[in-house]
């Protein structure tokens, strides 16, 4: 039985490493400890969508989650139903993810960010428009996930009027300038269009 230790790690880092982990098994158990109930209850639903039973065991302030993996038979039909979605794009029209508290919103748009990374099927592009474009810009904390995922193949294109209107054209620092046109047609060829 494989054991990994997910105590202090922030969300959703220990559902992105339990599914690595998981990834790697064939026909094997693997323990994920974490340190609150938030993070047990995320790696639990994450392991249950994988069609895996799972069992928890508390010690201390501890989980235990103990996740048992067979082969299924729908490994097959999930692979295919993956290879048809051919291409992938996130659009992004802020700098935070979600509405309330900007910190916050700041802390949640970091984690998608690390999390796309974290994906074994990158999107093919990410499209910054509004204040989404200060992402890409001169001073921002994500600059270094957003050079990452494009040394990995993704596109990054940040809106060339949002960039003016925030006066950030000459300090983008990672991606291209894009336009209404190229942001419209790139929506309407995405197989699958996340927005956060």
């Amino acid at each position: 039985m494989r054991e990994i230790d997910c105590r202090g790690m922030a969300c959703p880092q220990p559902v992105v490493t339990t599914k690595q982990a998981l990834d790697r098994l064939i026909e094997s158990d693997l323990t994920v400890i974490v340190h609150n109930p938030s993070s047990s209850e995320n790696v639990e639903r994450f392991a249950k969508s994988q069609g895996c039973p799972v069992s928890i065991e508390k010690k201390g302030q501890d989980f235990y989650i103990h996740i048992q993996k067979a082969k299924s038979e729908d490994d097959g039909k999930i692979a295919t139903r993956k290879e048809n979605v051919k291409k992938v794009v996130v659009y992004i029209s802020s700098d935070l993810l979600g509405v309330g508290d900007e910190a916050l919103g700041s802390f949640l748009m970091k984690a998608f960010l690390n999390t796309l990374l974290d994906l074994e099927k990158k999107p093919d592009r990410l499209i910054l428009i509004n204040s989404g474009v200060r992402l890409a810009s001169e001073g921002s904390k994500v600059l270094d996930i957003l050079r990452a995922l494009s040394e990995k193949g993704v596109e990054i294109a940040s809106c060339g009027t949002c960039l003016d209107f925030y006066k950030l054209r000459e300090k983008m620092s990672v991606g291209s300038i894009s336009n209404m046109y190229d942001i419209i047609q790139s929506m309407t060829e995405a197989d699958c269009l996340i927005r956060p």
